[in-house]
């Protein structure tokens, strides 16, 4: 078997899987059965000193993997958390990391009694970027675990962000937190699926997140919880090449259940025992180098096996410029003149019967 333990801000997870702030992390119930699930830790609601009161409804499908919310934070008060939640998982088999925010001035009244509670670490969540880095101050002059900071990708300022709050002491970044406001309307009513603009999670906002966690990587080397769009074992190791150290979900487990933590352990064991790779920690930042030289200019080589090709005929169908065909016979003809080399009829072959590699 792979070894899929990670190292996070010098805690030892047995994987990289981190149940993010969520519904299903809603008290010590929720929690614990992620534990038994697989989780190597589980990040709580956003405790907040009152508890939140949701719209009915606060929670949609937004197909494909992907979710719309309207939550506010924990509908459990910080008293609750303190007194019974936390301390309710003390025999837990994975790592504790209590969520909280918005503000400095609450994350100074909560962050002690989180830590002495039972929390192994913090992570830090807030609306404004001009907060982020005074709550990683007053959790840091509270607690002496460690400490995450939650950023988003609404920032335009995310990179200074992060260097902000690093710089008052963050142990480690959490990107991102949920894209928004977004919409989704139903047509045959044409209301808003939650009667509002809402927040979106889950697979569509993956390539947001990764290009987070790729340029908070490419200029720091600290450790990333990368959050955003994790649906398979696949996506578990895009986002462990882009720099990340863990990988936090919340919309899949969500969605499938939580035996979704069993199965992508699984997977994810196969694919690196495929590929003999024996650490998955080893493939840490892979992507990086290749994001630090300049695009290429060089026009790609095809490569076409017909025992491979099931004749869907997508490479030929997204070819904007008509230069590529499919015979009755199964050849492959390309149209060098009308080529632009733009690559999208190799990313849509299934099959890896076409196949490209840049060079003359």
């Amino acid at each position: 078997m792979a070894d899929l333990s990670v190292t996070l801000c010098g805690l030892e997870l047995a994987s990289p899987l981190i149940l993010a702030s969520g519904p299903v992390s809603w008290s010590a119930a929720g929690i614990r059965a992620a534990f038994t699930a697989g989780a190597a830790a589980v990040v709580t609601k956003t405790i907040r000193p009152r508890a939140t009161v949701n719209p009915i409804p606060h929670i949609a499908d937004a197909g494909r993997g992907s979710m719309l919310n309207t939550e506010g934070w924990s509908d459990l008060p910080a008293v609750e958390w303190i007194e019974r939640e936390l301390p309710g998982l003390t025999d837990r088999s994975g790592v504790l990391i209590a969520s909280t925010g918005h503000t400095p001035a609450e994350v100074e009244e909560l962050a002690g009694p989180l830590a002495q509670a039972g929390a192994d670490m913090l992570e830090l969540v807030c609306y404004r970027a001009s907060d982020a880095a005074p709550m990683v101050i007053a959790a840091k002059q509270a607690v002496s675990i460690p400490v995450l900071i939650k950023v988003s990708a609404n920032w335009p300022d995310l990179l200074e962000v992060v260097a902000a709050c690093l710089e008052a002491g963050a142990d480690g970044i959490t990107a991102i937190d949920s894209i928004g406001p977004a919409l989704r309307i139903d047509v045959e009513t044409a209301r808003p699926l939650l009667d509002s603009f809402a927040w979106l999670s889950g697979q569509a906002i993956r390539p947001i997140a990764l290009r987070a966690v790729a340029d908070i990587c490419l200029r720091h080397d600290i450790p990333v919880v990368g959050t955003g769009g994790v649906g398979q074992a696949e996506d578990v190791v895009e986002m462990v090449a882009a720099g990340a150290t863990a990988v936090g979900v919340h919309t899949a487990p969500l969605l499938q259940g939580l035996s979704w933590f069993g199965k992508t352990l699984d997977r994810l064991d196969q694919w690196l025992e495929q590929r003999a790779h024996v650490r998955l920690a080893d493939l840490r930042g892979r992507a990086l180098d290749h994001l630090r030289h300049p695009a290429s200019h060089s026009p790609l080589n095809f490569v076409f096996d017909q025992e491979l090709c099931s004749q869907c005929g997508r490479c030929v169908v997204v070819c904007a410029y008509g230069a590529r065909h499919l015979t009755p016979a199964g050849e492959m003809v390309l149209e060098p003149a009308l080529c632009r080399s733009c690559g999208l009829c190799v990313s849509v072959c299934r099959t890896g019967a076409l196949r490209s590699q840049e060079g003359p």
